[in-house]
């Protein structure tokens, strides 16, 4: 029987204490994201792009621009690189999102980034396997929206067996997204097993009936997998446009994200950042069940 949340509290802003122990990277982890970092930087894929990543480092440091950058004059290689992050507060995070860009690094300086290809999940495109569907139903899991995003972004931020622990959602990054979802922009999804063990989630940031999906994570086989379906229908309900996932990935694509080009979603975002936001805290509003008999291609509320 799946696990009932009833009795979790919303989280209005969670306590000083509890995000620093959350929110906090040791020498020795740090060391080790540098260290990864450096070595991602210099693949064979990557590392044509240093140059330019060099002299726009030189020329910020020579004459800093703290104006966001033009999303559509970002470079071709490294692909998307738009300008350097000077300011991370959230007036600056928000205004950032609404013009297509995001920040990223591994390793410092943090970055501006809009690349040329987006990957978008337009909701009559979701797929929902018929093995994700039967899982849904088996009543094993509840998720939540907003209950628990400090361990929700920790978890993004922690490492995945078998895997190189290479992260870029760093303390700071933490810090800036728990102060949108303070303010009713960043929003979470929480997937609970039986034993009512947070099991897998994901974050992202919402800018009128834009949203853009940053990370996940999941400790159970499809546990990332069931919250985002059930986020995605519930985007599609509310009158979201799409899900801008950023980056396609094998994840995006086998749930129907696929790539479009930079001006096509600039010109998505322009129009979709016009319509009301869905602000403050978010809830569930339909089950397991009923998302996973969901006929995309019909719409769920439009």
């Amino acid at each position: 029987m799946a696990f009932h949340a009833d009795h979790l509290t919303l989280t209005q802003s969670a306590g000083a204490d509890r995000r620093a122990a959350l929110f906090r990277e040791n020498l020795a982890d740090m060391a080790e994201r540098w260290t990864l970092g450096l070595a991602w930087s210099l693949m064979p894929s990557r590392i044509g792009g240093l140059p330019a990543l060099w002299r726009l480092c030189f020329d910020e440091l020579l004459a800093p621009d703290y104006a966001l950058p033009d999303p559509e004059r970002a470079l071709e290689n490294p692909p998307g690189l738009a300008g350097i992050v000077h300011d991370l507060t959230l007036p600056t995070l928000l205004a950032a999102y609404r013009r297509g860009l995001y920040p990223w690094a591994h390793i410092a300086p943090l970055k501006w980034w809009s690349p040329p290809q987006r990957s978008v999940l337009f909701f009559k495109n979701v797929h929902i396997s018929n093995n994700l569907a039967r899982l849904m139903r088996q009543d094993r899991y509840t998720v939540t929206f907003d209950r628990d995003f400090e361990a929700v972004i920790a978890g993004c931020a922690g490492r995945r067996q078998g895997r190189w622990h290479l992260t870029w959602i760093t303390p700071r990054i933490m810090r800036v997204y728990a102060e949108a979802f303070d303010a009713g922009h960043a929003h979470s999804f929480e997937v609970w097993n039986e034993a009512g063990k947070l099991v897998g989630g994901g974050y992202g940031l919402a800018s009128g009936a834009s949203f853009t999906s940053e990370s996940q994570f999941a400790l159970e086989s499809n546990a990332s997998r069931i919250g985002m379906t059930v986020l995605n229908w519930h985007l599609d309900h509310w009158g979201f446009r799409y899900n801008d996932g950023k980056l396609i990935g094998p994840l995006w694509q086998n749930m129907g994200f696929r790539e479009i080009p930079r001006r096509d979603f600039l010109a998505r975002l322009a129009e979709a950042v016009r319509l009301p936001a869905k602000t403050g805290r978010w809830q569930v509003e339909a089950d397991l069940d009923t998302v996973s008999h969901w006929q995309p291609q019909t719409g769920c509320g439009d």
